[in-house]
């Protein structure tokens, strides 16, 4: 709750909220902290942060304050995520849109929130989607609960107790769900459910299958990104049509599938994502730390690869080249790979993602390390470096170069090696 609290006081004082995995590591935080500069630190202890102006965890308000209404303030941009970015390095996302919300703006990828439904965050509001569907919810008068993990019982438990509405998972979640015992997971009522909204990382057609029957067509799918180029929704009814698909652009502007040279590809065929926001180049965000993924007239990328049918219907056929996603999360090759890097004896290492049932992919690291490697402490290094679900899973260790002589990993080929070898 004073996640809310915080953010809530920040838009009042006409400030931007960047929220942060509260499990960064020390080194991550920092690097983060640099980069943003930010004026007050909220919800951490002192660390290396000194020199910054703190509100620790567990603050009250000061009672000699005035509880007079604060005159009116708004923020220039209403959020500013954080990202681990391609270059190991993090960056953020600056959302373009100002501090302030239109309640009768209704698009249909918010589902037509009310104020008379109740809304239920199993996800961590550092993340870009449980933090914008669930501050969409609470501006319109939702009564929000926010689980502090996700447990997939609870999560059943929860919508039958609170008789949820609405709410939004990764596929992980999904699958966690669909493990329990079939007795168990229909033994809640989840008859209140008006919208299961999943995001975030491509949905196994089974799983999504299993999860129409169980609940009808009460299941939809979004995808976009934290930068607001575009967004695609497809209904249940829909995907049943055109299973895999993700679905239309629903959003104003532009979506087409180009290929490696720039060249618009015909339906079909299959290529680079790119969106064009129907006011430009740089209307919906701008990067804080690196640069934007574009082609000439403005198109940007995602980094994601898939193509359309004739009735402009999308088809994700690969995420970025290098990006893991792991139950949800984007964890980037690179700065896993900085973090090995810097242990002892480590000469080079590759990061790829495996696929893994629940997960969607796992984390593997292969370790160049000539001299042989102490694991136990490899792991306490990480964990000082790493957000937990950025460590590896799984570890290999060889005692040959991973790089080439330009010094670049051959990722894409490694992880087609490991996955022939599953």
């Amino acid at each position: 709750i004073e996640f809310y609290e915080a953010c809530v006081a920040i838009w009042k004082l006409g400030a931007i909220p960047q929220p942060v995995s509260y499990r960064l590591p020390e080194i991550e935080l920092t690097a983060v902290v640099e980069l943003a500069n930010p004026s007050l630190i909220v919800g951490v202890g002192l660390g290396s942060f000194h020199d910054r102006q703190i509100l620790p965890a567990g603050f009250q308000a000061d009672q000699q304050l005035s509880d007079e209404m604060l005159p009116d303030a708004v923020a220039l941009y209403w959020k500013a995520l954080t990202s681990g970015g391609s270059t190991g390095r993090p960056k953020l996302i600056v959302s373009e849109d100002p501090g302030e919300v239109d309640l009768e703006q209704q698009p249909c990828y918010y589902c037509s929130l009310s104020s008379e439904e109740n809304h239920l965050v199993p996800g961590p509001l550092y993340h870009n989607g449980p933090f914008t569907y669930s501050m969409m919810a609470l501006f319109r008068g939702c009564y929000v609960v926010s689980m502090s993990r996700f447990d997939a019982e609870e999560t059943l438990a929860l919508i039958e107790k609170y008789k949820i509405a609405w709410v939004m998972m990764v596929p992980t979640m999904m699958h966690r769900i669909w493990r329990l015992a079939e007795e168990t997971r229909n033994c809640y009522d989840l008859s209140s459910l008006r919208v299961m909204l999943h995001l975030a990382a491509p949905c196994p057609v089974w799983l999504k299958e299993k999860w129409i029957e169980w609940l009808g067509n009460r299941v939809y799918e979004l995808y976009a990104g934290t930068e607001g180029l575009g967004v695609t929704w497809i209904t249940s009814e829909e995907w049943i049509a055109r299973k895999g698909s993700v679905g239309k652009l629903v959003t104003d502007g532009q979506i087409k599938i180009f290929d490696e040279n720039g060249k618009e590809l015909p339906a079909g065929e299959i290529g680079e994502i790119y969106f064009l926001p129907a006011k430009g180049q740089g209307s919906t965000y701008h990067y804080i730390g690196a640069e934007a993924r574009s082609i000439e007239g403005g198109w940007e990328s995602l980094g994601d690869l898939g193509y359309m049918d004739k009735e402009g219907y999308l088809y994700l056929c690969d995420r970025r080249k290098d990006l893991i996603i792991s139950g949800g999360a984007n964890i980037y090759p690179a700065e896993v790979e900085g973090a090995i890097d810097s242990f002892p004896g480590v000469r080079s290492c590759a990061v790829v993602g495996l696929p893994d049932e629940d997960l969607g992919q796992s984390v593997h690291a292969v370790v160049d390390v000539p001299g042989g490697i102490d694991n136990d402490s490899l792991l306490a290094h990480l964990a000082q470096r790493l957000v937990r679900y950025k460590i590896p899973r799984s570890f290999e260790f060889v005692n040959t170069p991973l790089r080439d002589d330009a010094g670049k990993t051959r990722r894409s080929s490694l992880r087609k090696e490991k996955i022939q070898s599953l």
